[in-house]
C-alpha cells in the first residue's frame, strides 16, 4: 500500500512538473494574436508604368498618380465630386476622427464652461499624441477644442466627449449618428480620438461628407485654420504653447521643395492629420483660390505623400472649377438692346450695351462651376439670373440711367442679390421723333395751368365742328327742300273731272 502511495505520488510529482514547465514555455510557443498596435505599415507605391506626375500640367492629373489608397476631392459649396479613387473602400480614419468630434463639441456643448480633465480621459499609452494634460487640470472648454485640433490630443478628445455625453460610448453613438445625418454610408465609430479598432472605419466620400459640414461651421473653420495655439495657464501648469502636424499645411515656414512634398500649401485653411500602422498616414484638407473652396481626403498614404497627394488634388480641382460673381458672370456676355426713335448721326445707330453694377451694402455672393459650365451660363444668361427692365428703350436715354434689375437667387437658398442695369452711354433723340407717352404726361403735369393758353388754334379746333356741323345741315336741309319741290312738279293733273 505504501508503495503504491508513493508510486502514485511520484506520478503526481512528475504530471505537476510538466503542466508548469509546460505553462511557462506556452506563451512563448503558442502564437497569439497581433495587436492593433503591431500591425506594421507597409509604405504605399506608386502602380508599375504610371507616368510621372507633372506639376505644370495639374488638370492631367490620374488616379493612378495618387500613393493613397483611397481618396477623394469635392467642390465645397454643392458637394460635388470632382475626382476619386476607391472612394467607397472601407478605410480606418486615425486621428481626422477628431473631426467629428470637434464638431460636436462646438455644436453641443458650452464654449465658456471649465472642464476638468478626468482619470478616465487619460491615454496610457506609448506613442500617441496628447495635450499632456494633468489629472484635476482645469481647461476652458473653448479651449480644449483648439487644442484637441492643434496636437491632436487623444486625452482631449476623451474629455470632450466625457464633457458632452459621459463616457466614450455615448459620444460614439452620438458620433454615428451625426454621420448618418450627414449622408454617411460607410461609418461606424466607436471612439472620439481615432484609435485603432477593427470596428472603428470610414469611407473618402464619407469623409468628405463630414468635413464639408464641419467647414460650413464659422468656428470650425477658425478652428481647423488655426497653426499653433497658446494654452492659457491652468491651476496646475503653466501656459504652453501647441503645435503638430495638423496644422503643417498651414506653416508658412515649411520650404517649398522640388520633389513637391512640401508640408506648406498657400492656399490652405485647414484640416486634420492622422496616423496608426493600420490606418497609414491620412489628411483631409481644405483649400480656397479665387473664390474656389474644395476638400481633399487621402487614406493610407505616406508621410510626405499625404502632402503631395493633397496638394495634387488640390490643384486639381482648382484647374477644373472657376468662382464668378453674376457680375462677372453678366460681363462675359453683356447685354445689348436696340433703341427706337434715336437721332440719326448716332454712330451706334441706336445699339446700347447695358452696364450691370450692384446695389450699395449690396452681400457678395459667387457662382462656382466648372469651365464649361460657366461658359454656357454666360451664353444662356437667363437661365442663371431673372432679368427685368423698368423702362422702355425710347431715345432720349442718358449714359448712367437705370434701365432695369438682374436679379440672382444664390443655390444655397439665401436672400436674392440684386444689380441694377444701366445705359453704357448716352442716345440722343431725332428732331422729328414723336413725343413719347411719358414726354406728353410730362409736359402736361409740370403745366400749372390745368386749361391750355386761348389761341387761334385752339378757337378754330373748337368752332371747326361746330362749322362743320352747321354746313352738313344747310346740306341737308337743302336736299331736303329739292326733294319736296320735285315731288310736287311730278303730279299729274286731272283731265276727265268738271265742276259745275
Amino acid at each position: 500500500m505504501d508503495m503504491r502511495q508513493t508510486r502514485l505520488g511520484r506520478w503526481l510529482c512528475a504530471m505537476l512538473a510538466f503542466v508548469c514547465c509546460f505553462g511557462v514555455l506556452l506563451p512563448f510557443t503558442t502564437p497569439q494574436p497581433a495587436l492593433a498596435e503591431e500591425i506594421k505599415f507597409i509604405a504605399p507605391r506608386l502602380p508599375s508604368g504610371v507616368d510621372p506626375y507633372d506639376p505644370e500640367k495639374p488638370e492631367e492629373l490620374s488616379p493612378d498618380q495618387l500613393y493613397a489608397k483611397a481618396a477623394i476631392l469635392i467642390e465645397a459649396s454643392t458637394g460635388e465630386v470632382i475626382m476619386e479613387k476607391n472612394a467607397d473602400q472601407r478605410m480606418y480614419p486615425a486621428s481626422t476622427t477628431k473631426i467629428m468630434t470637434t464638431l460636436l463639441g462646438i455644436m453641443m456643448g458650452d464654449m465658456s464652461q471649465t472642464v476638468t480633465m478626468s482619470e478616465t480621459a487619460m491615454v496610457y499609452e506609448d506613442g500617441v499624441s496628447e495635450i499632456e494634460l494633468d489629472v484635476g487640470e482645469t481647461i476652458n472648454f473653448s479651449d480644449l477644442l483648439y487644442a484637441t485640433m492643434v496636437r491632436s490630443g487623444n486625452d482631449g478628445a476623451n474629455l470632450i466627449a466625457e464633457t458632452i455625453a459621459g463616457d466614450n460610448y455615448r459620444f460614439a453613438e452620438l458620433m454615428n449618428n451625426a454621420a448618418a445625418m450627414y449622408g454617411c454610408t460607410g461609418t461606424h465609430f466607436v471612439n472620439p480620438s481615432g484609435l485603432h479598432d477593427p470596428d472603428h472605419y470610414t469611407t473618402a466620400r464619407d469623409m468628405a461628407k463630414i468635413a464639408r459640414a464641419a467647414m460650413e461651421n464659422e468656428t470650425f473653420r477658425k478652428i481647423a485654420s488655426t497653426y499653433a495655439f497658446t494654452l492659457p495657464r491652468s491651476n496646475l501648469r503653466r501656459s504652453r504653447l501647441l503645435t503638430g502636424a495638423s496644422t503643417n499645411w498651414l506653416n508658412k515656414n515649411q520650404e517649398t521643395t522640388e520633389d513637391y512634398t512640401s508640408t506648406y500649401y498657400p492656399y490652405a485653411i485647414g484640416i486634420k492629420t492622422g496616423f496608426t500602422s493600420a490606418a497609414g498616414y491620412c489628411y483631409v484638407g481644405s483649400a480656397e483660390r479665387d473664390g474656389v473652396r474644395l476638400i481633399s481626403v487621402v487614406f493610407y498614404t505616406t508621410n510626405g505623400g499625404r502632402w503631395s497627394d493633397s496638394r495634387k488634388l488640390m490643384e486639381y480641382g482648382f484647374s477644373q472649377f472657376v468662382s464668378m460673381t453674376p457680375q462677372e458672370l453678366y460681363n462675359e456676355n453683356p447685354i445689348t438692346v436696340d433703341t427706337s426713335g434715336f437721332s440719326l448721326e448716332d454712330e451706334g445707330l441706336g445699339r446700347l450695351t447695358l452696364n450691370v453694377q450692384p446695389r450699395v451694402d449690396q452681400r457678395t455672393v459667387s457662382i462656382v462651376a466648372t469651365r464649361a459650365e460657366m461658359e454656357a451660363k454666360a451664353r444662356n444668361l437667363r437661365q442663371t439670373v431673372l432679368i427685368e427692365y423698368t423702362r422702355d428703350f425710347a431715345a432720349p436715354i442718358e449714359q448712367g440711367e437705370i434701365m432695369g434689375t438682374m436679379t440672382y437667387y444664390p443655390e444655397d437658398g439665401g436672400s436674392a442679390v440684386v444689380y441694377d442695369l444701366v445705359a453704357s452711354r448716352s442716345i440722343l433723340r431725332r428732331s422729328n421723333a414723336p413725343l413719347t407717352l411719358e414726354e406728353i404726361e410730362k409736359l402736361v403735369f409740370s403745366d400749372p395751368n390745368p386749361f391750355p393758353p386761348l389761341s387761334l388754334e385752339l378757337v378754330l379746333l373748337f368752332l371747326l365742328p361746330l362749322v362743320v356741323v352747321v354746313l352738313l345741315l344747310v346740306l341737308l336741309w337743302k336736299l331736303l327742300k329739292r326733294t319736296r319741290r320735285h315731288k310736287h312738279s311730278r303730279l299729274p293733273r286731272s283731265q276727265n273731272r268738271h265742276f259745275r
